[in-house]
């Protein structure tokens, strides 16, 4: 299963896939973070689109074109604020791949980047977190021919570290 995904230490914005997806806040009008990052590679054009779809609930993506940016489409996720685990955040940061995944498929976009959803400013403990992206991921890619690639980019050596040893143990 390693063979359709791997970890990378890059910025998402440059990466040159299908589709990025977006680490973004349920108004989806841009923040700070990979969020904000994504917005000002993508221009002004990025904003209105995001606008026009009026936002995202906390689990559920969204996709707009990647306008100035290399990939085609930026889906839009909203991950889970951690609380502490009890609150059902691990079910919603599987949606989060989940249903991103789902947005490729259906746009054809078989290459897809993820950053590391809710370990920013959200709080969500990477290990943990790292843990439900890979195994979503590949729960996903086994039933699905539809995406030939998913690429982690990594933020720095520790989350690159986490997702390695992750995709390590498949």
């Amino acid at each position: 299963m390693t063979a359709r995904m791997q970890a990378v230490a890059a910025d998402i914005t440059t990466l040159a896939v299908d589709a990025i997806v977006n680490a973004a806040n349920e108004r989806l009008l841009g923040g700070g973070g990979v969020d904000g990052a994504i917005h000002r590679a993508a221009g002004p054009a990025l904003l209105e689109a995001c606008r026009a779809i009026g936002g995202c609930p906390t689990g559920e993506a969204r996709i707009t074109p990647g306008f100035r940016l290399p990939a085609r489409f930026v889906i839009h996720t909203v991950g889970p604020v951690w609380q502490g685990g009890g609150r059902g955040e691990a079910g919603l940061l599987e949606s989060c791949y989940r249903s991103s995944l789902a947005l490729a498929v259906e746009h054809g976009a078989a290459t897809v980047a993820f950053p590391a959803i809710s370990t920013g400013v959200y709080g969500y403990p990477l290990a943990e977190a790292t843990r439900i992206a890979v195994a979503t991921a590949a729960a996903v890619l086994a039933g699905e021919p539809g995406i030939a690639w998913v690429t982690f980019c990594c933020f720095g050596a520790e989350a690159l570290a986490a997702y390695r040893r992750e995709l390590a143990m498949l």
